[in-house]
């Protein structure tokens, strides 16, 4: 052959491997799948129709979990902060430095990498909607945790559903609307925005948990509902505090299939994995398919929690039995998204990935803890050892009814062993005694929102409510009266500082002084606000949270904050009338 044929043939047969090349079908290509994370607020084990409830109404869910993967025995933790903090980082709560669920105790450690900057970090796109409690001030804020857009509120519990004060971004906004469907709004847009990228979405609704606020819309067809309280807690259950959660739980479930239906709209489903969970037991006695407990508690009623894995096409529906725990969550999906070594830190849980996708998996035997208050219980695929060591066998008695009178020593001392084993090796981590300081002016962050829930009262100032996240400062009537915020001051500067507040007409001319060492800051109190209750007439069951005002912000001015481990101090330095403001918020912008 000649050199121009030996040309032209090597020229044909390259221009033949690119057409080869390019004719390759797309089904090669690695999509990575979005994730979408559902995850309510007190809502049992039983508050579901796929689970047994007859008395409430959920098809979308039910429909999810039909067509999806459901864990007939998925654990969480007792309360929000821990479980919310074991879902972000696959490691137990001890570990994480969460005791408490506010003033400083819920907050995740820094040195713990989220789900969201995992994800981030490997080209999602990140957003948080609703309920956070792992930290309110920067570097805690999810916006520095891997989120890059968050709607919502960081404390943990809210005292007004409808248009009430949030966040978007650390920038205080007004909701818009029941706050579900709000929240649900926004996660759509965000999904629409993001339709032809990855995205992870964490949308944490904020109900059935109390205030019992119920739209008319919902609460009509509940508030006559007969409610059968036949069941083990019925001598205990408070009928309308029932209803309004089944109500609640109705809005949940509607909003969940705009949300499914959004997805597939956008034919993104095939390509979602959609995840609904609770992150504890139930907020009142209502039924729960006879399991002891109820929020708080390390038993069955307290952390048995509903748990869908659905993703079309993948995944096929199924029930599994095998014990599984939130901590699992995380490396469950950075397994299937094919993430590859994402952690800093040894991870406690287990990917589920072979029960989800594997016929005959091979899994190993495990425990499952739970922790609350000092009180921790161990369970096994049968036996729980709950926090008075007490054995059950649950297979038998899921309900723990009956302790086992004689139990086998092997198996008592095996679960003996590993409850002590996680108590010395894990919650041994928790320093519930660390000194809660509360950060301002992290140079990544514009805003830092110092809520009366994080400050302190002084003389005959007092909180609205015993339960601090949404409560707000009252009986404000001394000069020597005061606040203060226990802060680290991160970034030397000048600070703008805005003030939330109510107070009668008799307050005006009042002077607020703003402190920090020699640095202060003063303003006349100008306009009157006697804001009555916001909301309350949607309470459809009386509550034990500090009702919410609509409180007005007034900017102070400006003020110099130096570095350092200093108190803030707010002080009325002249009082007119015989009471000064009641006060919800102090913000702190940054503004060199």
């Amino acid at each position: 052959m000649s050199a121009a044929p030996k040309s032209i043939f090597y020229l044909i047969l390259g221009m033949g491997l690119i057409l080869f090349q390019s004719c390759k079908p797309e089904a090669e290509e690695v999509t990575k799948p979005n994730i979408v994370l559902i995850l309510t607020d007190d809502q049992g084990w039983g508050d579901l129709g796929i689970n047994g409830n007859s008395q409430v109404n959920t098809p979308n869910i039910d429909q999810l979990a039909k067509a999806g993967v459901q864990f007939s025995r998925f654990y969480v933790d007792p309360v929000c902060s821990p479980t919310r903090a074991e879902i972000l980082t696959g490691r137990y709560h001890p570990r994480t430095g969460v005791y408490s669920t506010s003033e400083g105790g819920e907050r995740l450690d820094l040195d713990e990498k989220t789900i969201a900057e995992i994800f981030q970090s490997n080209g999602y796109n990140t957003a948080g909607y609703g309920k956070w409690h792992n930290g309110s001030q920067p570097p805690y804020h999810p916006n520095n945790r891997g989120f890059e857009e968050y709607y919502g509120f960081t404390s943990g519990h809210w005292g007004n559903y409808f248009s009430p004060m949030l966040e978007r971004n650390g920038e205080v906004t007004k909701g818009k609307g029941f706050i579900i469907d709000d929240l649900t709004d926004n996660a759509l847009s965000f999904i629409e925005n993001h339709k032809n990228d990855p995205f992870f979405v964490y949308l944490a609704y904020n109900t059935p948990h109390s205030p019992m606020q119920v739209p008319d819309i919902w609460w009509d067809k509940y508030k006559d509902a007969t409610i059968d309280s036949n069941h083990r807690y019925g001598d205990k259950e408070t009928i309308n505090k029932t209803r309004a959660a089944y109500a609640l739980t109705e809005n949940i479930d509607w909003n969940v299939g705009r949300l499914v239906d959004k997805l597939d709209s956008l034919k993104l489903l095939e390509n979602t994995i959609v995840i609904y969970l609770s992150d504890n037991g139930p907020n009142g006695w209502r039924w729960n398919e006879g399991l002891k407990g109820i929020k708080g508690s390390t038993d069955e009623g307290g952390v048995r929690s509903p748990f869908i894995l659905y993703w079309k096409d993948h995944l096929k529906p199924q029930i599994i039995s095998q014990i599984a725990s939130a901590i699992d969550i995380l490396p469950s999906l950075v397994d299937l998204a094919g993430i590859n070594n994402p952690f800093d830190k040894p991870n406690d849980g287990l990917s589920l990935k072979p029960l989800l996708t594997e016929s005959k998996p091979e899994w190993p035997e495990r425990y499952v803890y739970s922790h609350w208050r000092g009180r921790v219980s161990v369970r096994n695929q049968t036996y729980i050892l709950d926090n008075e060591n007490q054995l059950f066998d649950l297979s038998t008695d899921p309900g723990q009814l009956n302790p086992i009178a004689e139990p086998s020593e092997a198996i008592l001392s095996e679960l003996t062993q590993a409850k002590n084993d996680w108590i010395k090796t894990v919650l041994s981590e928790l320093n519930p005694e660390r000194e809660e300081v509360f950060p301002v002016g992290f140079e990544d962050s514009k805003y830092t929102l110092l809520p009366a829930r994080d400050g302190l009262p002084h003389g005959g100032i007092k909180r609205s409510s015993i339960h601090p996240n949404s409560s707000y400062f009252t009986n404000w009537t001394s000069t020597t009266d005061s606040v203060t915020w226990d802060t680290d001051i991160l970034t030397s500067g000048k600070y703008k500082a805005t003030v939330y507040y109510t107070c009668k007409a008799s307050a005006i001319g009042s002077t607020l002084v703003l402190k920090q060492g020699s640095n202060e800051l003063k303003t006349l109190i100008k306009e009157a606000h006697d804001s009555d209750y916001v909301a309350a007439e949607y309470d459809r069951s009386p509550r034990d949270e500090s009702y919410e005002k609509d409180y007005l912000p007034q900017e102070m001015g400006i003020i110099q904050l130096d570095k350092g481990h200093h108190p803030l101090s707010m002080k009325a330095s002249e009082i007119k009338g015989s009471e000064f403001i009641e006060l919800r918020l102090l913000v702190l912008e940054r503004v060199n």
